[in-house]
């Protein structure tokens, strides 16, 4: 594969690949990337079709605004073209209910596999489904004009696209609590303080901040950034014996591989 490929261009997503660094973009900047099931597929796609050589994964939007969430037409009674609507789904049953959420969810799962390190290029609006997005990444480097926010408990709904394990494990339950029951906005300051972002930089510098840091992550061998990034994640859901163990299981395995033995 050849610098800059594009692998995928369609409904409002598009993945480049360069080298070990993979590019998704959202491409409407005029609706401010708007979100919407055809999008949510478009995510999830490239994810299946991501380059096996890549370590990491960029996600920025153009224009002003990162995502500025759902499309507001979902909510009108016509929804989206070949789409069922909202008061369609909501009338079917639980179970096909279910099933839908849980394909839309697809586009917003795979950004924490251990194989790759996301990093979200967040500028101007992360508002609903943006935020969430945004959440799906490992991490976060944002513009000093981030506003991030979680409207859906102020229409009725709540956040359904994997948003809330990461807020939680991010700002703690107290918090999250507060920032989705409100609706308030989370500006770049306070995103830096409670730990949403790990860096905030001037609008014009973000796309050099996050490829900076996906420099910064290519430094390190592969397989030490997949052992790490998994003991990582794990350690919220293990005891601390239990991750001691899983330390000792994982650097066994990194000092055979370096030493050449095999089992």
């Amino acid at each position: 594969m050849t610098s800059l490929d594009s692998v995928l261009d369609k409904d409002g997503v598009r993945l480049t690949v360069d080298d070990a660094v993979a590019t998704v973009t959202l491409t409407n900047p005029a609706k401010r990337n708007a979100q919407s099931p055809a999008l949510w597929r478009a995510l999830a796609e490239a994810g299946r079709v991501l380059p096996g050589n890549v370590r990491v994964v960029v996600l920025r939007g153009e224009g002003k605004s990162f995502s500025a969430g759902l499309d507001r037409q979902a909510f009108t009674p016509e929804g989206f073209d070949g789409e069922p609507s909202f008061l369609d789904m909501a009338r079917g049953s639980e179970a096909d209910l279910d099933a839908t959420i849980a394909e839309y969810q697809e586009g917003f799962t795979w950004w924490r596999r251990n194989d790759i390190v996301s990093i979200a290029a967040v500028q101007g609006h992360a508002i609903g489904a943006g935020f969430q997005l945004a959440l799906a990444c490992d991490l976060r480097i944002a513009a000093e004009d981030v506003e991030f926010a979680m409207r859906e408990t102020g229409l009725g709904l709540v956040p359904d696209l994997t948003g809330t394990h990461p807020l939680v494990n991010l700002v703690g339950y107290a918090r999250a609590l507060e920032i989705c029951a409100t609706g308030r906005f989370v500006h770049a300051e306070e995103a830096e303080r409670i730990g949403l972002a790990n860096l905030v930089v001037p609008a014009e510098q973000l796309d050099g901040a996050a490829s900076d840091l996906a420099a910064a992550l290519l430094a390190a061998p592969r397989d030490a950034v997949v052992e790490t990034k998994a003991l990582l994640s794990g350690a919220v859901s293990r005891t601390y014996e239990e991750q001691r163990a899983a330390e000792r299981a994982a650097q066994g395995r990194r000092l055979r591989d370096l030493a050449g033995v095999t089992d």
